[in-house]
């Protein structure tokens, strides 16, 4: 009888242990890699499935599969940064992130366009800037810097994170089950971000000083550059973004005005359709109906500005 009851229990925890692996994805998180200037980066050269979407992340930690570091002579390339709004995250399947789609509406059998996605969960300007240093545009003629109000207000690039907060593995787990449990549990305190908190200063002027440089190096190489801030869900309809976040933004728009770089503020888009709280699959991220307007609003952007003939 006890036998009987071990082999059903070990049979259990065998066919839950492949459940969670093959149906949920646990077991196979997304890692990541500490980073000297970057902060942190996903780690190259993954494949794995959550929840039944598919994450690539090709050699140079970018979303997608592997490319070439130069474009082919007949092929557009446009480099999109940004944050988990344009990864995607595990709750995007790879064909229906920010950059599959515009790569698939931009293109025609004329004018091939690669759309390269480099990006990650919590990145901000300092992130993105730290990677086009380390790693190039890839031959892109055009760049989309992709924002929302809380990037503003990121902290400087830290590795801190990697390996030690649960958003941000660095190894796989031994089991699903471990992986699925630590989802539960109270998140480890990293004292060393509460002391770069303190450090940061005017944080909103050191991210515009990234973007700046970003713009500088950009306008060095001869390319265009597109920014496009994206609103959180409260800040929608009134009374709209709180005092602090409406003189970030005015500030955001001074400073592309300054470069005179084409800037796109989306909530005032947003605030002129019907109920649109529910293009937002959480406080920040957006559903497949939102990725879908902000993919047709680059589309038509892209096309327009930078006279990009398909």
């Amino acid at each position: 009888m006890v036998e009987l009851f071990l082999l059903i229990m070990v049979t259990v925890a065998i066919a839950s242990e492949l459940g969670l692996r093959w149906f949920l994805g646990f077991g196979n998180p997304p890692l990541y890699v500490a980073d000297e200037t970057i902060g942190y980066r996903l780690a190259p050269n993954q494949r794995t499935r959550r929840f039944g979407n598919r994450i690539t992340i090709n050699q140079f930690s970018l979303r997608g599969p592997e490319i070439n570091p130069d474009p082919a002579p007949e092929t557009r390339r446009i480099l999109l940064l940004g944050d988990s709004l344009a990864n995607g995250g595990w709750w995007t399947d790879d064909a229906r992130t920010i950059s599959a789609q515009l790569q698939e509406r931009l293109g025609t059998p004329d004018q091939p366009v690669e759309v390269l996605n480099a990006s990650a969960n919590s990145w901000g300007p300092r992130n993105q800037w730290e990677y086009v240093r380390k790693f190039g545009i890839f031959g892109a003629t055009e760049v989309v810097l992709l924002l929302n109000t809380d990037d503003l207000f990121s902290r400087q690039p830290t590795s801190v994170v990697v390996g030690r907060d649960r958003s941000y593995p660095d190894k796989r787990p031994p089991l699903a089950w471990v992986e699925l449990i630590s989802r539960f549990l109270p998140p480890e305190e990293i004292p060393e971000l509460a002391q770069l908190r303190q450090e940061d200063g005017d944080v909103v002027q050191k991210n515009l000083e990234a973007i700046g440089q970003l713009c500088e190096y950009l306008k060095a190489e001869n390319v265009s550059l597109l920014v496009l801030l994206t609103p959180l869900k409260r800040e929608l309809g009134e009374p709209g973004p709180r005092p602090y976040e409406q003189k970030a933004r005015e500030r955001l728009a001074n400073h592309l005005k300054e470069y005179g770089i084409t800037y796109v503020d989306v909530l005032q888009t947003f605030n002129g359709l019907d109920n649109p709280e529910n293009l937002y699959r959480d406080t920040i991220h957006f559903n497949a109906s939102g990725n879908h307007i902000l993919t047709e609003l680059l589309r038509l952007r892209l096309s327009n500005l930078f006279k990009i003939q398909f």
